[in-house]
């Protein structure tokens, strides 16, 4: 089996919410099956099953800065960890000068489709902003 090459999608969408309100929607099962996926569960051993299309995605949460970033590695079929794992990355900023807030979206994965990602997030994004009021 060829291994599949990763791309890195990296953008910034502005958002109208303040970090405290838009942190849980990035870093809660709850949160996140309100606009990421059809659902979310998370075991005992902290794994994150995100489901889409009904297909489980399983997830550790590896890093977090509470208001500020949060880190999902997938994992294989068998919840363990793969030589080169795809990851989403969520950090909220803001601008200093403009005192806008940003939601910088790190997604690394094996999509080829570089404008189906960008379809795909925006939408994603509509879903976060309807939530949020931003």
């Amino acid at each position: 089996m060829t291994k599949a090459t990763k791309t890195k999608f990296v953008r910034e969408y502005p958002i109208n919410a303040s970090a405290k309100l838009l942190y849980p929607y990035l870093s809660t099962a709850s949160g996140l099956s309100q606009w990421f996926c059809d659902d979310v569960k998370v075991d005992s051993n902290k794994i994150y099953n995100f489901l889409w299309d009904g297909r489980n995605h399983f997830a550790e949460m590896t890093s977090y800065r509470t208001n500020r970033s949060v880190r999902f590695l997938f994992l294989n079929e068998s919840k363990t960890h793969t030589s080169d794992p795809a990851y989403v990355d969520f950090s909220i900023e803001s601008s200093e000068l403009t005192q806008e807030q940003f939601l910088k979206v790190m997604d690394y994965n094996s999509e080829e489709d570089a404008e189906e990602l960008e379809e795909l997030w925006e939408s994603l994004m509509q879903n976060l902003r309807e939530l949020v009021g931003g």
